[in-house]
Parts: C-alpha cells; structure tokens; sequence
C-alpha cells in the first residue's frame, strides 16, 4: 500500500492519501476534522502542490532537529532518536516539569506530559534557526539557575 500526508500544523489542515479503507474510516470520523473555509482553499491548493517549498521546509527542520540534538547534548541532556518536527529530551538533574516552567518564564514553550515513562522528558518542536537559537540560550540559563531536582 502506497500512502502520503502532508499537513499545515498551523492551521490544523492537511490532506491524506491511502487505500478506500482508510479513506472511509477518515470521512467517517471527521467530526475530528475541522471544516477549510472556502476562501482559504485556493491558497491551501497552492501551497500544498508547492514542492520547492515544501522540500526547503523538509530541509530545515531537519538541519534545525539535528542542530538541537547536538546542543543539548553538549548541555547534558538525552535526546531520544527523532525523525519528527519534535524531539523528547530530558536531562539527569532536572524534572521536565520544572524545565518546562523555567522556560515558560522565559517565554520559550516546549511541552510536558506528566505521564509515566516520560515525566522527566520535555517535547520540544522544531523551529527555524532563531528559535533554536531562542531556545538554547533560554535553556543554558534555565540550567545555570535552577538547583538539581
């Protein structure tokens, strides 16, 4: 079975394409979908079938997501592998929970579940460069200021 996705996060908007089953199980269920207002839909089309810039989007996150792993390495965290927009990340002195809050201080959002098995651990999206740029610095001082939990 062949299958594509692709999605507009932002506007919580995207497209799939499968096999009749799943198709079926889609438009069954799209209560979950939210209804594209007819003036956005030319604009959606367009981007959508934008390859060039989906392929430079594509591109940077994951020069951005491999960027991050390897800045909060240096910074003591585990990364887990990630082929995503979004990496988990926790590190051995701190709680995901308290990092998520010293960062929310700093208005750098990354969210926390507390959950079991990953309590400890942050998600953070990737960004452009700034935001990584934003976020380390934010997480260097969140580190520096915060006592070990």
């Amino acid at each position: 079975m062949w299958y594509g996705a692709r999605a507009l996060a932002g506007l919580r908007v995207g497209y799939a394409i499968s096999d009749d089953g799943l198709i079926e199980a889609l438009i069954r269920s799209r209560t979950a979908l939210i209804p594209i207002r007819l003036a956005v839909r030319p604009r959606l089309v367009q981007y959508l079938g934008d390859e060039e810039h989906f392929q430079r989007n594509r591109s940077m996150v994951i020069e951005e997501r491999d960027r991050m792993t390897r800045e909060r390495s240096w910074l003591g965290f585990e990364v887990l592998p990630s082929k995503a927009n979004f990496v988990f990340a926790d590190h051995p002195a701190h709680c995901g929970g308290e990092l998520a809050a010293a960062l929310r201080e700093q208005r750098v959002l990354v969210r926390h579940f507390d959950k079991p098995r990953i309590a400890d651990y942050v998600r953070i999206t990737v960004g452009a460069s700034t935001d990584t740029d934003r976020l380390l610095a934010a997480l260097t001082r969140s580190l520096e200021h915060a006592p070990p939990s």
